[in-house]
């Protein structure tokens, strides 16, 4: 298609040397409809190539449509850009991935589903940094707070509301060392802390509690218990630079995508994480990594 050979992005003459042959036979390749979507196409492809290139990562098209590497170039490659700008990229990627690549399943399109930033689970680096970083605080309420919401994020799916209204004995440790929260409020029910976390729950507990004395888990010195309970303490917190900022919320939507991909059986999943719909689910499940193919028909085939 002319539209193809004529268009060049607004790269470096260098970078486009080595990108732009592929970069055009990949949009060649899958065929788009209008001159308007190749430009499209071309675009977004470019500036990932050229983002790879810089990056010392492959540069042919098969390599930078893949799901990972789509999100792998928009959290690495895009920070210059706003959101909308961002899903705009986003769009134009997974359109050209699916004409290039075929679709997700071989037995059809997936369903779509919406997402928000809010929803984006935590990498295992991310959350290596915020560990490092409860650990690093200058006093033990600034520390033992944040340890806290990290093991009740992390390790019990638990959101603000759910925090707040803790006392340190609604932790419990169980003799084969299974760490439970009884969680108060609607959506009562009890949760069994990860593995992971259960060591870090219990230090933190234990620095709260007091004996004889009924104490909040969460900021036990503080008796005021308000929607802003959390973000107050997190805004007092040091941030080393370079670590992303704690947000309950993705830190509850990591155990959901984790579990997810641990393939929890479905009742006991909501269960665990209190719902009674799959709105939050909806809303994790673009951050949940896909079968590959081969994997999804032989699931199919077999259940």
């Amino acid at each position: 298609m002319d539209a193809i050979e004529r268009y060049r992005p607004k790269l470096p003459g260098p970078v486009w040397a080595r990108i732009g042959p592929d970069c055009r036979r990949a949009v060649a390749k899958a065929g788009p409809a209008t001159p308007k979507e190749a430009r499209d196409w071309l675009g977004a492809l470019a500036h990932a190539a050229a983002h790879a290139d810089a990056c010392g990562r492959p540069t042919k098209a098969e390599h930078l449509l893949t799901l990972e590497a789509i999100e792998w170039y928009l959290a690495t490659g895009c920070l210059h850009l706003e959101e909308p700008s961002r899903s705009n990229r986003r769009c134009r990627l997974n359109k050209l991935r699916r004409a290039l690549l075929g679709p997700d399943l071989i037995t059809g399109t997936p369903a779509a589903y919406s997402c928000s930033d809010a929803s984006r689970p935590y990498a295992q680096p991310e959350q290596a940094q915020l560990y490092a970083s409860a650990r690093a605080q200058p006093t033990d309420e600034l520390r033992n707070g944040l340890l806290t919401l990290l093991a009740l994020g992390f390790g019990c799916a638990l959101d603000s509301p759910e925090i707040i209204p803790l006392r340190t004995h609604d932790v419990r440790e169980a003799p084969n060392g299974a760490v439970a929260v009884a969680v108060r409020g609607q959506r009562a029910r009890v949760v069994l802390c990860r593995t992971a976390w259960a060591p870090v729950l219990t230090e933190a507990a234990a620095w709260a509690s007091r004996p004889g004395q009924a104490r909040y888990l969460f900021r036990p010195s503080s008796l005021a218990r308000g929607t802003n309970t959390v973000t107050n303490f997190l805004a007092r917190t040091k941030k080393p630079p370079g670590t992303p900022p704690l947000v309950v919320g993705r830190a509850r939507a990591t155990w959901l995508v984790d579990a997810i991909e641990a393939r929890m059986h479905l009742p006991t999943l909501m269960a665990a994480a209190g719902l009674t719909t799959l709105r939050s689910i909806d809303r994790v499940l673009p951050h949940v990594r896909n079968l590959s193919p081969d994997q999804a028909a032989a699931a199919l085939k077999e259940f």
